[in-house]
């Protein structure tokens, strides 16, 4: 019976630090699919050498998901423009994206999402480097959090603003 109470006591202990891990690798896998579908979008773009752009779903919020998709060449061929669609994500729930996902907006068109030209580099509208950050929460684990950084050299990383405060500024 002593043995049962034991290991009762141990496992209440350990659940909050379990559920913890648990969220943090959901985070994790969100972010790391992100970033590789970000990869992917630049990739393309290099590849058939014309903009492919990373957006939210159906104009919306992150969390509804995003799609990697052709941009349109000019501005004139925009209304005639059929995007070709590689890759989707779908709602991410139970993680979010801090402040709404606010970020990977042109300060010009007001559009969220990363536009990348055919020379590989996330640009704006206007041709300005898009150099910003996307956090991610949990709704399980409030204090969790995962900033994905895009650098202006065009590399990704993922910070712990926890472990890492230095590297996610």
């Amino acid at each position: 019976m002593a043995v049962v109470l034991i290991i009762a006591i141990t496992a209440a202990m350990s659940m909050p630090l379990l559920q913890e891990q648990i969220a943090a690798r959901e985070i994790d896998a969100i972010a790391r699919r992100f970033i590789s579908h970000a990869h992917f979008a630049r990739q393309q773009a290099l590849h058939i050498g014309q903009s492919v752009q990373l957006i939210p779903l159906k104009g919306g919020p992150w969390e509804e998901g995003w799609v990697v998709q052709s941009g349109c060449p000019t501005k004139q061929a925009e209304s005639s423009c059929q995007p070709k669609r590689w890759f989707s994500q779908g709602s991410i729930e139970p993680v979010y994206f801090k402040g709404g996902g606010r970020q990977f907006t042109d300060p010009h068109s007001g559009k969220r999402g990363i536009l990348f030209n055919a020379a590989g580099a996330a640009k704006t509208g206007q041709g300005g480097f898009v150099a910003n950050r996307l956090i991610l929460g949990h709704q399980r684990v409030p204090h969790l959090e995962r900033q994905m950084i895009l650098g202006s050299g065009g590399r990704w990383r993922i910070c712990d603003p926890s472990r890492d405060s230095k590297r996610c500024h």
